[in-house]
């Protein structure tokens, strides 16, 4: 239940809290439009027995260099969003919050991109050999029916 709503929280703080935002974009607090340059999520929250150690796993979709600005981002705010979450949620302590790249979202979409130039190739080399069939078996029948008449030994009276 902690983890949860653990999760909702920085989820919320991703969303609404301008001081995460910069650190996760920094070109947003330069004006560009933070929607396009990368998406970052949270995907998983453990929190451990105890409740003093938070393990976040945050998902962020874009290219290489984005992906590390804010996962440095995030990390740089640990303790920010360890007093935010501990204004936020009614704990004896707040737990120490430790943010982990999750790479298994973007593993799972190129698995499917995998999967899906698989699937057309397959189905390209299908219409190939089908389309190979039709020709050949159009060739078969004209040769059957220019040398072997069935019909030649047959004599027909009138």
């Amino acid at each position: 239940m902690v983890a949860k709503q653990i999760q909702r929280e920085l989820s919320d703080m991703l969303l609404t809290d301008k001081v995460l935002q910069y650190a996760v974009l920094p070109e947003a607090a330069l004006g560009a439009d933070k929607y396009l340059s990368s998406l970052t999520t949270i995907s998983d929250v453990e929190v451990s027995t105890d409740l003093q150690v938070v393990k976040v796993y945050v998902s962020v979709f874009g290219d290489d260099r984005g992906k590390e600005v804010a996962i440095a981002g995030l990390k740089s705010k640990a303790k920010y969003v360890r007093s935010q979450l501990g204004r936020r949620m009614k704990l004896r302590l707040t737990p120490e919050i430790r943010f982990i790249e999750d790479e298994g979202l973007e593993r799972g979409s190129r698995v499917i991109a995998i999967l899906d130039r698989i699937k057309a190739e397959k189905d390209t080399a299908e219409s190939q050999v089908d389309e190979l069939s039709d020709s050949s078996n159009s060739l078969q029948y004209d040769v059957d029916w220019e040398g072997d008449d069935p019909d030649e030994d047959i004599i027909y009276v009138k």
